[in-house]
C-alpha cells in the first residue's frame, strides 16, 4: 500500500512537471496588451480656460516594433505589443486623458491631441521623446519575474512668453508570480505609465497660462 502511494505521488509529480514544461515553451507568438484605462473625472463645474495641445511623441526606443517579451523556461519567447496603436501613442493618449479628467490641482483641463505644428490657438504645447517603454518577463522553475520600465522626456512650450519647461520621467516596477498571466504584465505596464504621468504633473504647475516647474 505504501509502495502504491509512493508510485502515485511520483506519477502526479511527473504529470505536473510535464504540464509545466508544456506551458513554458515559447513559439514566438505576439500577444497584445490592452492599456486603455478610464480616468475618474474630477467634480468641477467648469473646465480651466487654458488651452493645452499635446503633440505626438518621438519614439527613440532601440526596439520600436514591440514593448517586450517573455523568455520561457524551456526555451523560446512570446512577444508583447500594445493593441491598436503604437506604444508612444499610448503614452500621449494616457497623458491627455489624465489631464482632461483631473490634471493640475485635480481639475479638468482643456486639452487635445493634435499633429505637430498644427497648434495655432494653444497656450501650452506639450511634446516629448520616449527612450524606454518596456515589459519583459523571465520564467523560472515555479515562478516568473515581470519587469516594466518607462523613461521619457516631456517638454512644454508656453506660447505666451515663449518659455519652456522640460521634465525627464523614469519609472520601474517588478513582480514575481507563481502562475504567469498576461494580465499581470498589462497591469504592471499601466501602473508604471500612470506613475510617470503622476510624477510629471506633481513636478509642474499651471501659472499665468504657462506650464512651470512646481519648485
Amino acid at each position: 500500500m505504501k509502495r502504491l502511494s509512493v508510485r502515485t505521488t511520483l506519477v502526479l509529480e511527473l504529470a505536473m512537471t510535464l504540464l509545466i514544461a508544456a506551458g513554458c515553451a515559447g513559439k514566438g507568438e505576439l500577444r497584445y496588451l490592452d492599456l486603455h484605462t478610464k480616468q475618474p473625472i474630477a467634480q468641477y463645474a467648469e473646465m480651466e480656460p487654458v488651452k493645452i495641445v499635446i503633440e505626438p511623441f518621438e519614439d527613440r526606443r532601440v526596439e520600436k516594433s514591440r514593448v517586450g517579451m517573455r523568455s520561457h523556461l524551456w526555451g523560446g519567447v512570446t512577444y508583447f505589443n500594445v493593441a491598436g496603436e503604437q506604444p508612444v501613442d499610448v503614452i500621449v493618449r494616457a497623458l491627455a486623458d489624465r489631464v482632461k479628467s483631473r490634471g493640475w490641482r485635480e481639475r479638468p483641463w482643456n486639452v487635445r491631441v493634435s499633429p505637430a505644428g498644427s497648434a495655432t490657438d494653444a497656450d501650452i504645447v506639450i511634446s516629448g521623446q520616449v527612450q524606454d517603454f518596456s515589459a519583459n518577463a523571465k520564467s523560472r522553475v515555479f515562478s516568473t519575474v515581470i519587469d516594466t520600465n518607462s523613461r521619457f522626456t516631456i517638454q512644454a512650450r508656453n506660447l505666451g512668453d515663449r518659455s519652456t519647461t522640460t521634465r525627464s520621467v523614469e519609472g520601474a516596477h517588478s513582480r514575481t508570480v507563481f502562475w504567469f498571466d498576461e494580465d499581470d504584465v498589462q497591469e504592471l505596464v499601466i501602473t508604471t505609465l500612470n506613475d510617470g504621468i503622476d510624477r510629471f504633473i506633481s513636478d509642474t504647475k499651471i501659472e499665468q497660462k504657462g506650464l512651470r516647474p512646481a519648485r
